[in-house]
C-alpha cells in the first residue's frame, strides 16, 4: 500500500491517495482541492482512482470532490448522516472564506465494518463520530485514516453544528486506541502520529 500526502486549500487540509501498486488501484481521502500537484500525480503514477471517500463533508475535506470526479471518473463514497453537510457545501464555503463549488451526489453509502476494496487493498470502516455526526475512519493494520477526530497533540473540534466532546472522546477510547499503540494515525490536519504517541503525550488522552 502506497501513501501520498498532499495539503490542499486555504486551511490545507490533508488530502491522501492511496494506491495499490500492483494494479495501480487508488482511492483519493478528502480532496479539499483538486490541485495540480494531486492531478500529476495521479497522471504521473497512471492510477486508476475507484473512489473519492470524504472522512467527513466539512468543506475544507469535500471542496474538491467535483473536479476530483469529473478528472477521475471514480465514484464518491461518504456516510449517510454526513448528506446534509454534503448538500450545503456551498453555504460552508461561504461561512469559511472560500468558493466550493456543489459535490456530485454520492454513489453510496459507508458505514460501521463495510470494506473498501480495491486492488489487493481492503480498508475497514469504523464509525467515529464526535467531530461530526457521520465521521468515518479507513483502516487497514497498521494505519487509521481518520480525518478530524485525532490529530498530533490535539483533537477535532467539537463547536460545529453537530459536533460533540462527549461522543468524539467515546470514539477516541472506544475505536481509536484500541488499535494499537503501533497503528499510524494519518489525520486531516498536521503531521501523522501513532496511537502510542498520542496515549503518552496528547493532553486530551491522558
Amino acid at each position: 500500500m502506497k501513501i501520498k500526502g498532499f495539503a490542499l486549500g486555504v486551511i490545507e487540509t490533508n488530502c491522501y491517495v492511496v494506491s495499490d501498486e500492483a494494479s495501480r488501484e487508488a482511492i483519493i481521502i478528502d480532496p479539499g482541492d483538486y490541485s495540480k500537484s494531486l492531478a500529476r500525480y495521479v497522471e504521473d503514477q497512471q492510477l486508476q482512482v475507484r473512489y473519492v471517500i470524504n472522512t467527513h463533508c466539512h468543506a475544507d475535506h469535500a471542496a474538491g470532490n467535483k473536479p476530483a470526479i469529473e478528472a477521475t471518473g471514480a465514484k464518491l463514497l461518504i456516510h449517510e448522516t454526513e448528506l446534509p453537510f454534503l448538500e450545503n457545501l456551498v453555504a460552508q464555503g461561504l461561512m469559511f472564506g472560500f468558493r466550493v463549488d456543489p459535490s456530485p451526489e454520492p454513489d453510496d453509502f459507508l458505514k460501521e465494518d463495510d470494506t473498501v476494496e480495491f486492488g489487493s487493498i481492503a480498508l475497514r470502516v469504523i464509525e467515529t463520530p464526535g467531530h461530526s455526526p457521520g465521521s468515518i475512519t479507513l483502516y487497514q493494520s497498521g494505519c487509521a485514516f481518520v480525518g478530524d477526530v485525532l490529530f498530533a497533540g490535539s483533537i477535532g473540534r467539537t463547536d460545529l453544528p453537530g459536533g460533540s466532546y462527549e461522543t468524539l472522546m467515546q470514539s477516541i477510547h472506544a475505536k481509536l486506541v484500541p488499535l494499537g499503540d503501533e497503528t499510524v494515525i494519518y489525520s486531516g490536519h498536521g503531521p501523522k502520529t501513532t496511537i502510542g504517541a498520542e496515549k503518552k503525550y496528547n493532553p486530551f488522552l491522558r
